[in-house]
């Protein structure tokens, strides 16, 4: 398959695959029925075999948990990742919060996430169909999280601070050079950090995409813009972002939003919201 057809073939599925906008059925409020959640997707490919994936493995970038393209799909050859831009309204909407989420976000965050893993079930689905053999890391059953307290039997080096699980979409996507890491350890793309990533692996050679960018936090200013928006203060300058207090600020909104959750805060009203920010 050439990339040029897969392009052609993801914004397809994307204008195919309804429940992107939020429906008066789940809607919270009527001010949020008729958002549409999601922009068309970025796309970047990575080489299967690209050193960085063996990389992931190492304790103190992801860790040894971390799945290799070609432990989740046998003869995987490439890697493809997709980056969804939150729609203006859903940033505009929580770019006006200060304390807590907006609607908007919360419905987009979970709700946008039903939507993705809908959209990757169809993507694998069409490209199945084309004779690929397809894996789809965050809807596939091996999928786990990783944390702090639990899975100490199962893997090494699990410690207090360890948040994370056996696949990375940002690290994925940062393969496939869409961008790189900020402060507040989301990915920043050239439509910003707003968003949220999913990624196919398929046992098809595909050109790989350029990375444009050498250091991991390269198109971060450090410009602490975040740190001031976090409600919880889980990130600083001179230790990024927290998982810990960030994630128990997740559960509290959760009792407000339950069953949705979520915050951006820290990917709203800052810089690399919408772009990479300029160094000055």
């Amino acid at each position: 398959m050439e990339k040029l057809e897969m392009h052609r073939l993801i914004k397809e599925v994307f204008e195919a695959c309804s429940g992107n906008v939020i429906s008066e059925e789940i809607a919270m409020s009527p001010e949020v029925v008729g958002i549409t959640m999601f922009e068309e997707p970025l796309v970047g490919v990575a080489s299967a075999s690209d050193v960085l994936f063996e990389t992931y493995k190492e304790v103190g970038v992801i860790g040894p948990w971390f799945m290799r393209p070609e432990e989740w799909l046998s003869g995987a050859k490439t890697v493809i990742s997709l980056f969804f831009p939150f729609t203006e309204e859903v940033r505009a909407s929580n770019r006006a919060c200060v304390e807590g989420p907006s609607q908007a976000w919360v419905h987009s965050r979970v709700d946008g996430q039903g939507y993705l893993n809908a959209y990757m079930k169809q993507l694998k689905e069409r490209v199945e169909a084309l004779g690929m053999r397809v894996c789809v890391p965050s809807i596939d059953a091996r999928f786990g999280q990783v944390i702090a307290g639990n899975n100490r039997e199962t893997y090494l080096f699990v410690t207090q601070d360890t948040y994370g699980s056996n696949w990375s979409e940002r690290h994925a996507a940062f393969a496939c050079g869409l961008g790189t890491f900020g402060l507040s350890k989301g990915l920043i793309t050239k439509k910003g950090m707003a968003g949220r990533f999913a990624s196919i692996i398929i046992d098809r050679e595909m050109q790989p995409d350029e990375r444009p960018y050498t250091d991991v936090y390269e198109y971060c200013t450090m410009c602490g813009a975040c740190v001031k928006r976090c409600p919880v203060g889980a990130i600083s300058l001179e230790g990024g972002k927290r998982h810990a207090p960030c994630d128990e600020w997740l559960k509290e909104t959760k009792k407000q939003f339950a069953p949705r959750f979520g915050c951006g805060l820290c990917q709203t009203k800052v810089p690399c919201e919408r772009k990479i920010p300029k160094k000055a």
